[in-house]
């Protein structure tokens, strides 16, 4: 007599209640905002001169698809600015419970981060994003307008210890296929 392991036992009690198993269950019409980005897009934009480093043109080149199962968006680039060439991979999704938008996004710069809070209303796409910058309080608001359905433009701004915000990038970006 062959002994089961804890996976196969698992496995056969999950099918053994429905002979005919359930239906996968479909991404919200939330998650669903996010097929939007699906595809290439290619960016062109500057950065101003202040707390987070020198003015300058920036470019991107990002490819989103869908992870398996549809709920989460997969999207990988390269930006090149003021800092030099920058590769990231960001995984875009919905929190069903928490009613927002979050991103997990890791670069070659070594920087991981997880942004939850971002809304998609209507056209406009916005991340708020409290972090420190030498030891002050920081706020950035990162917000996305989707001018077509193949164009958003983009604007992060940012507050230091409470002053008043100011713009540190801006651009547009283009879908290429």
């Amino acid at each position: 007599m062959k002994l089961l392991t804890m996976g196969t036992f698992l496995l056969i009690a999950t099918h053994a209640g429905d002979a005919t198993s359930a239906e996968q269950p479909k991404p919200s019409a939330e998650v669903q905002k996010l097929g939007y980005y699906l595809g290439t897009w290619r960016g062109t934009g500057q950065t101003m001169a202040g707390p987070f480093g020198a003015a300058g043109k920036l470019s991107s080149t990002t490819t989103c698809e869908w992870f398996a199962g549809g709920y989460q968006l997969v999207c990988r680039g390269e930006e090149r600015g003021p800092t030099g060439k920058r590769t990231f991979l960001n995984i875009r999704s919905y929190d069903e419970t928490a009613k927002a938008y979050t991103e997990y996004g890791i670069s070659s710069f070594g920087e991981s981060e997880y942004n939850t809070g971002g809304t998609i209303v209507g056209n406009k796409r916005t991340f708020v994003v409290n972090t420190e910058l030498e030891s002050k309080a920081t706020k950035i608001t990162y917000t996305e307008v989707q001018l077509s359905s193949t164009t958003y433009t983009y604007r992060a701004e940012a507050s230091v210890d409470g002053g008043p915000a100011s713009v540190i990038a801006e651009g547009t970006v283009t879908k290429v296929n």
